[in-house]
């Protein structure tokens, strides 16, 4: 379990940041997104100071730019493609760029849209980058976020990987028997290998909830460690919290 906990990790696992409280990070990173958000294009210092709060927080955490970016290439570019089309929907005053023509409405928005995305991504790869998928859990747990989506989530996390192996042997058992298929009509047994990988994740599932009901199962996730929060912690968080909202208050 310790290489499952350890999913994602990337940095300096003995960094400050690394070390923090999840609940910390969770709080500090998620604050970051919220100012992020709340802010309008005309308060765009905000912008800047939640860049430098995350620029800052990487290099604590010796987090990569690379690792980063690597990461928000997977999320970012679907949110950027809705948001590329604004400007040519929405009505406003008409801006000539060559070829085409736009609103400059249009344009505020999409830089509004893409600024706010970028930051909330980054924020979101920062704390997966540092903090681990239970410890994330766990910090939600202890911060009264609702139980049944934190158990599904955790069972989720858990058995994805199992669910991975089992794929990866059923397309060597396919490859093993010649399966190659030339055109369309010679993959209907990826349809038969989908159907027999639900049928079994489905058995999995019910013997694994028997196994853990005879165990005595209560519904609450056990822990190795306990979370403390420290001085250390609560300095992080009122660090993020006194220079974003200043800056935002003054911007606005």
């Amino acid at each position: 379990m310790s290489g499952l906990n350890q999913t994602g990790i990337a940095g300096d696992p003995h960094s400050p940041i690394h070390r923090l409280d999840p609940r910390a990070k969770l709080i500090g990173l998620a604050g970051v997104t919220l100012v992020a958000v709340s802010t309008p294009l005309e308060a765009w210092p905000a912008y800047v100071a939640c860049a430098a709060t995350l620029i800052v927080v990487a290099a604590l955490a010796r987090v990569h730019p690379r690792t980063v970016w690597t990461r928000v290439r997977v999320v970012l570019p679907l949110v950027l493609f809705v948001a590329v089309f604004v400007p040519f929907v929405r009505e406003g005053d008409p801006v000539d760029l060559g070829p085409v023509t736009v609103s400059e409405q249009g344009l505020a928005t999409f830089a509004t849209v893409s600024a706010k995305a970028i930051l909330g991504t980054c924020s979101a790869v920062l704390l997966g980058a540092t903090t681990s998928f239970p410890d994330v859990l766990h910090a939600l747990e202890r911060l009264r976020a609702p139980r049944l989506l934190i158990l599904i989530a955790a069972f989720m996390y858990r058995y994805l990987f199992v669910i991975v192996d089992e794929v990866s042997r059923m397309r060597a058992a396919l490859a093993a028997r010649g399966y190659a298929p030339r055109h369309a009509l010679q993959a209907a047994a990826i349809g038969r290998v989908a159907t027999a990988l639900f049928l079994r994740t489905y058995e999995r599932a019910e013997r694994v909830h028997l196994a853990m009901v005879a165990r005595g199962w209560t519904q609450t996730m056990p822990r190795l460690n306990v979370l403390t929060y420290t001085r250390a912690d609560a300095i992080f968080v009122g660090a993020l919290a006194a220079s974003l909202l200043s800056v935002r208050v003054i911007a606005a």
